[in-house]
């Protein structure tokens, strides 16, 4: 069986699709490239926000037409959209051939081979986690699934359910996995990675054991902590990131907003001041540390004064990196019960004005590296008519892979994608840096 895939949403969901596609190459299926020409093609949808819904209709009503040109015999959907609106899409899109939600993915493989897909629905041999990236040398691995946080604007726990997190030795067997296939940057996902071994109660593993484990169990150069609530960063754990170089000084945390008022109607956790607090233990405590956060403007009821507290506290807390989203309502969440949503023309304004708030910000603090000696892990050879006149194009350890700038390097020879060289940085513009190497 040729098998396509196509995998949209978060990094999280590519875990997923590459966890589920090892089951299937494990049931002899071949992954192909060539979506027009496979047997099946497998979409993992996005649920999250309205464009990601979109994106993920157009996918599937995409690989439907394929099927109806003859080679395709099969699609099969799966992710957040269908757990969510799996009876509403069988309707609209009669076409796809399954639907399977998280709790019917171990239907998939019977279901195959009960349409002649799968020769034999018993595995030739055990599913192995497949690269569905474009560089194999940054991988992602997923501890934990779910959510337990009630977040009134979000719907991932309608979609994930509760918080569970992975057993501990299954995930150092995965990350051993990834660096057998050429990991040198593994990132930690969850919905909130603070949140490990809360769920198996008193005694059990929890991040930073879980950490120490990865360290000692594997000889990947650099792990990142991606997406963790600042309630989850306790002493042990921050003590280890400023000690265990292999960590590197980056934190994804999420504020969501800064206005106290807004906080509480959105059920986040902290306020204000607390943010301060931990922002300033943090800087203190971990050397050159980057924060990356994530804001949502136009929530229902945030008055420009609400804003403007958000704007005044980004340019007091001077965050690394910042994501930020217009919100939209979503089915279910008790924001949607709101009365006072705000028109879509103000969401887009402070959209625009916060991202271009930071975009200055993010400059003036990557600019208090320039002049380093670093680690550049490569992530591709440079396009001579697009970058800048470098010859490599990497990252160093403050910049996530996909979400952040990159650094442009300069150097006399040719670096293979997923080495690491050492350079000097010698400028910074908005959210990228140049280099030289050192020879």
């Amino acid at each position: 069986m040729k098998l396509g895939v196509i995998s949209l949403g978060c990094d999280k969901a590519t875990v997923d699709s590459e966890r589920l596609v090892g089951d299937l190459v494990g049931h002899g299926a071949v992954v192909t490239a060539d979506l027009p020409h496979a047997d099946v093609i497998l979409v993992n949808t996005c649920g999250f926000i309205d464009a990601a819904k979109q994106e993920s209709i157009d996918a599937l009503l995409s690989a439907a037409s394929l099927k109806a040109r003859g080679d395709v015999k099969a699609v099969v959907a799966v992710g957040c959209l269908v757990e969510r609106y799996k009876r509403e899409l069988a309707q609209e899109i009669p076409e796809v051939d399954l639907f399977l939600g998280f709790s019917d993915l171990h239907h998939l493989v019977p279901a195959l081979a009960e349409r002649g897909l799968i020769d034999d629905p018993v595995a030739a041999h055990p599913g192995v986690r497949q690269f569905l990236g474009d560089q194999v040398h940054v991988r992602y691995l997923k501890i934990s699934e779910g959510c337990d946080h009630t977040c009134a604007f979000c719907a991932i726990p309608l979609m994930r359910g509760k918080h569970r997190s992975e057993p501990l030795e299954r995930l150092v067997r995965e990350a051993q996995l990834l660096e057998t296939q050429g990991a040198k940057e593994i990132n930690l996902v969850a919905q909130d990675l603070g949140h490990y071994g809360r769920d198996a109660g008193r005694g059990a593993p929890t991040l930073p054991d879980l950490l120490e484990a990865l360290l000692a169990g594997t000889a990947v150069p650099w792990y990142r902590l991606l997406y963790v609530y600042s309630a989850g960063l306790t002493d042990r754990l921050v003590e280890l990131i400023a000690r265990e170089s292999r960590i590197v000084p980056y934190l994804d945390i999420p504020i969501q907003h800064a206005s106290d008022r807004m906080l509480e109607r959105m059920r986040r956790p902290e306020r204000r001041r607390t943010l301060h607090e931990k922002l300033g233990w943090l800087r203190g405590t971990i050397p050159d540390l980057a924060v990356r956060t994530t804001c949502l403007v136009g929530f229902p009821g945030e008055t420009e004064e609400d804003f403007r507290q958000l704007l005044e506290f980004l340019e007091e807390a001077q965050f690394d990196r910042l994501g930020a989203f217009a919100y939209s309502p979503q089915e279910g969440t008790r924001a949607v019960t709101y009365p006072d949503d705000v028109p879509e023309g103000v969401k887009r304004d402070r959209l625009e004005e916060l991202l271009e708030v930071q975009r200055a910000i993010s400059a003036e603090r990557l600019g208090r590296f320039v002049g380093r000696d670093v680690s550049v892990l490569v992530d591709r050879v440079a396009d001579p008519d697009d970058d800048a006149g470098s010859t490599h194009v990497g990252r160093v350890p403050w910049q996530a892979d996909d979400v952040d700038g990159v650094t442009y390097l300069a150097q006399g020879g040719w670096a293979r994608p997923g080495s690491f060289l050492a350079a000097r940085l010698i400028a910074s513009e908005d959210y990228d840096f140049k280099a030289v190497a050192l020879t």
